[in-house]
């Protein structure tokens, strides 16, 4: 059974910095590509992020330069860090990995910017 659990959600000022985890369990991980979302209140949910395979990573425009996708294989577990956060990030923040015909997602973790 495959699932994915994020962690590291919660509130922050302005400015500040958060790293995000997704945990993956019952794939062999290291084989997929895994991408961070995104989901904003009576938004659509977004792309923030995609990592492949083998660690190439592409970004949504407005995270450029501000967020940084990684992977540790040897953990299953994909990394998002967060760093000059904006009250506009404020969302919940999945991740998803395509296995085959099949796209998992995990529940997701609220990101709060606020001061």
């Amino acid at each position: 059974q495959v699932q994915l659990v994020e962690s590291g959600g919660g509130l922050v000022q302005p400015g500040g910095s958060l790293r995000l985890s997704c945990k993956a369990s019952g794939i062999f991980f290291r084989l997929y590509a895994v991408g961070w979302y995104r989901q904003a209140p009576g938004k659509e949910r977004e792309l923030v992020a995609t990592i492949t395979s083998g660690g190439s990573a592409t970004y949504a425009d407005s995270m450029k330069g501000r967020f940084t996708i990684s992977r540790d294989n040897a953990k299953n577990t994909v990394y998002l860090q967060m760093n000059s956060l904006k009250p506009e990030d404020t969302a919940v923040y999945y991740c998803n990995a395509p296995v085959g015909a099949r796209s998992y997602w995990g529940q997701g973790t609220q990101v709060t910017v606020s001061s």
